[in-house]
């Protein structure tokens, strides 16, 4: 279509000027108040989508919006460059790793700038950079002698397919790898990990303080997993004598009386001693079964309740001193608790389809409400069949079920958490390298800080095979011992990439520093980041991971007076589907924006995903979604026109937009009731739509501009001629509302308007006169049955669910009801409502 003007060219003039005038760089000296807006680092996988697309622009959209309303906005870009897929390729195609990583970066670079994001790029990080490596291996280092990173042997996903251990977060509930998909499998290695459940209270706690998205912070509290119970001991029969126990660990305490069976789980130490030679067959298979399973998978797979062999063998019930069978499940996970469970299957659903399928009793301990209608109750009531508990109510039962455990001396409170140490080992060449060689004499040793960057040899060889390349390199393998200078090995593995993550933020505040990962001075000044945005995905891996590394930089003395909270606000866009799946690069449904900027331009694409629904919610992309965009691209055309005093007339238009705009009839003198009703129009405009930015409703402030649009064509039309003071308020206006959100646009128009020098962006965020801006209103008639019963003066932008609730609310309307509830109600915002009774 023929546009009003030239799309990528100015596109690519304003791109350019931000850049040379340096328009979004700040330091820390800057004299306006601070403000960090923070899209997550990529990982570079190559030229934006859309979700990069969207994600962008909505911290752009911010980032402009806080700098015209006065701030120091710190907005940098970076690369979480270290990952599988480059070592991947790399296998395949034997190109290495860091060059097609830099390829990568500079196809998703372009994209991001041709999108018109802006960000200091003087601080741009990216993960294997040698200087972010050393300043990793330093706070390695700092976490090991703090005793905050350990190695130990442990129970790990494995993926055949990445050829990696997994973290618990990285395995599908499906028992497969996030990325290959392969079913991941539980081996035994020597690995290395982080003490995050040392922070585990306080993580739990602070969440409570954070404006977060709830459904983030629940998925963290679940994830910590704080339990609140009791451990204490069954003995098992047959070895009362040389006083064998299995400890078992509930929060319900008071369910006691109702334990049918014990479940252990496959790798707890005494499945050996309760099997017995006739169920071992069964019990061994299960073990099997088991060890090919993630814990993941266990827990949550289809059919786990149902997974369970009996050993044989019995413990005693020490309420009831009753023998009770010992079973062993892979749902119970040696890794939580004490690795054996007390079941009661009255008061818990796994616990009940157990027992009906192994035939085991089900006693019920606590009453449940009338009308209950059967199966296990959980929850609150009185104690029944539960001896010297009978008759109390839940929470009094469990205190004096611990009292009596600990006055006989088999029980103690205890507090368990489903966290689990971060398991931080790799079996990868493409990742930061773990600082420590492995002395005989010694044993585990630092890199000394001053020889550090340890940086990976290039010329390795990339094989499918399940350890690190490294390890086949025996120049890099081979060390000297520090402490001895005897021969040592060096450690192979690389760090998990979300180490990488953990931190990346504040480097960007000082990512110049030499001396230090980052001037604890600066990092104060810009932190906490006000703003994080980012995938729901993130909700428990990243940040997680993230806030315990930020309270483990200031307990270490490295991020002295920084808060311990990283990020203040956090916001979770919604992910683009297509045809009912998430658009990704692994899918092969991935839409490029390039040929959107090539033609209708990068500003509709932006006001596209603003206006296409709420940020926080997912969108479809259909067959509509061209024409939509096509839509915007003929709107600009119309704000151009609109804007520009020596723009051209006529055009095409999309739908709903008047392409042609005929040259007003200019005039001063006195304003007229036309004139004074554009005033109001464009006070409005600028209280709706800033009130709009600050809820993040992008989708009703862009729909607010093109609202006004269509009331400055119309007064540009009307036969009283245009006021020429009226008019440039409500254009300049208009273009101050669009510089956050269509910026290349709105930088050209503005810089016609008011010469070469002038900037929108550099304009201050305008203000209005509330008396202005106030709602116009209308009289919204209120029928029963077609009948005019009751009229309301309403605000002319009401919203149905209000209108419905002002007419039902109507005295009169409840006289003309006489007490019966209307059959439906019809709404027709912001003049009629009508009432059907019948």
């Amino acid at each position: 279509m023929t546009r009003a003007y030239d799309v990528q060219a100015t596109e690519q003039k304003w791109q350019a000027r931000w850049a040379e005038e340096r328009t979004y760089e700040v330091d820390a000296d800057d004299p306006r108040p601070p403000r960090y807006i923070l899209c997550m680092y990529p990982y570079p996988s190559g030229p934006a989508h859309q979700g990069h697309v969207r994600n962008y622009v909505f911290g752009d959209l911010l980032v402009r919006y806080r700098t015209m309303q006065g701030d120091a906005v710190l907005s940098p870009f970076g690369f979480d460059s270290f990952g599988l897929p480059a070592e991947n390729a790399a296998i395949r195609t034997g190109e290495h790793p860091r060059l097609f990583t830099d390829a990568r970066i500079a196809e998703l670079k372009a994209s991001v700038k041709a999108l018109g994001a802006v960000y200091d790029w003087r601080r741009e990080v990216r993960s294997h950079d040698p200087g972010y490596i050393r300043w990793n291996q330093v706070i390695f280092l700092r976490l090991l002698r703090a005793g905050l990173a350990y190695r130990a042997s442990a129970p790990v996903n494995w993926c055949p397919g990445c050829q990696t251990v997994l973290a618990n977060e990285q395995v599908l509930a499906d028992g497969t790898c996030e990325r290959s998909g392969d079913l991941v499998v539980q081996i035994d290695l020597e690995q290395w990990f982080f003490r995050i459940t040392t922070y585990a209270d306080e993580l739990l706690d602070a969440l409570d303080d954070l404006d977060w998205p709830d459904r983030v912070k629940t998925m963290q509290r679940n994830w910590i997993g704080r339990s609140e119970g009791v451990e204490f001991d069954l003995p098992v029969v047959g070895h009362e004598a040389e006083g064998l126990v299995l400890r078992v660990f509930t929060t319900r305490p008071d369910t006691s009386y109702g334990m049918t069976y014990a479940v252990v789980a496959p790798e707890h130490p005494l499945v050996d001693v309760l099997t017995t030679d006739a169920e071992r067959a069964a019990v061994e298979e299960l073990r099997a079964t088991a060890a090919r399973r993630s814990e993941l998978d266990r827990t949550t797979g289809a059919g786990a309740e149902k997974r369970g062999a009996f050993t044989g063998g019995h413990v005693l019930n020490p309420f009831t001193g009753a023998p009770v069978p010992v079973y062993v499940a892979d749902y119970v996970l040696m890794r939580y608790g004490t690795g054996a469970i007390m079941a009661v299957p009255a008061e818990d659903d796994r616990d009940w389809e157990f027992a009906e399928l192994h035939g085991l009793p089900i006693v019920r301990t606590t009453q449940p409400p009338d009308g209950f209608e059967g199966g296990p109750w959980a929850g609150e009531g009185t104690k029944v069949n539960s001896g010297f508990l009978d008759g109390l109510e839940v929470p009094a039962a469990k205190e004096r079920a611990v009292a009596w455990l600990e006055e006989k001396g088999i029980g103690t409170r205890t507090v368990n958490y489903r966290l689990r140490d971060w398991l931080v080992s790799r079996q990868r060449y493409w990742g930061c390298p773990i600082p420590v060689v492995y002395c005989p004499d010694h044993g585990i040793v630092g890199v000394p800080e001053d020889e550090l960057p340890v940086l990976a040899p290039d010329d390795v060889e990339f094989l499918p095979q399940g350890d690190s390349p490294l390890k086949r390199h025996p120049s890099f393998r081979h060390a000297v011992c520090p402490e001895c200078g005897g021969p040592a090995e060096r450690e192979t593995d690389t760090m998990d990439t979300f180490v990488d993550s953990s931190w990346y933020f504040l480097r960007f505040c000082d990512p110049w520093s030499d001396e230090a990962p980052f001037d604890p001075g600066t990092a104060r000044h810009f932190m906490p980041v006000d703003q994080y945005i980012g995938g729901i995905e993130h909700a428990i891996l990243h940040l997680m991971y993230a806030r315990f590394y930020t309270r483990a930089l200031v307990d270490l003395g490295l991020a002295p007076g920084i808060p311990r909270e990283p990020f203040s606000r956090l916001f979770t866009q919604g992910m683009i589907r297509m045809d009912h799946k998430k658009m990704s690069k692994s899918k092969g449904n991935l839409i490029s924006p390039q040929r959107y900027f090539e033609t209708v331009g990068a500003d509709a694409l932006r006001l596209f995903h603003l206006f296409v629904g709420p940020p926080a919610e997912d969108m479809d992309w259909t067959a509509q979604t061209e024409e939509v965009i096509d839509g915007f691209g003929k709107y600009l055309d119309r704000v151009w026109r609109l804007t520009v005093p020596q723009a051209e007339t006529g055009g095409e238009s999309g739908p709903g937009d008047s392409g042609g705009t005929a040259p007003p009839r200019w005039r001063d003198g006195d304003p007229t009731a036309a004139d004074t009703e554009v005033r109001r129009a464009t006070h409005r405009l600028v209280a709706k739509v800033t009130h709009d930015l600050e809820r993040w409703a992008f989708n009703t402030a862009v729909a607010e501009c093109r609202k006004f649009s269509n009331t400055l064509q119309a007064y540009r039309q009307g036969p009283e001629g245009v006021h020429r003071a009226v008019y440039d308020e409500a254009a300049d206006a208009l273009l101050l509302m669009l510089a956050p959100m269509a910026p290349h646009l709105s930088a050209e128009a503005w810089c016609l308007r008011h010469g070469e020098s002038a900037r929108v962006h550099a304009e201050r965020w305008p203000g209005f006169d509330p008396a202005l801006a106030a709602a116009e209103t209308v009289t919204m008639v209120v029928q029963v049955d077609g009948k005019v019963r009751d009229r309301i003066e309403v605000d002319a932008g009401i919203e149905e669910e209000e209108a419905r609730r002002l007419a039902l609310g109507s005295a009169k309307v409840a006289e003309a009801l006489e007490g019966a509830e209307p059959a439906r109600v019809v709404v027709r915002v912001p003049k009629l409502v009508n009432v059907v009774r019948r």
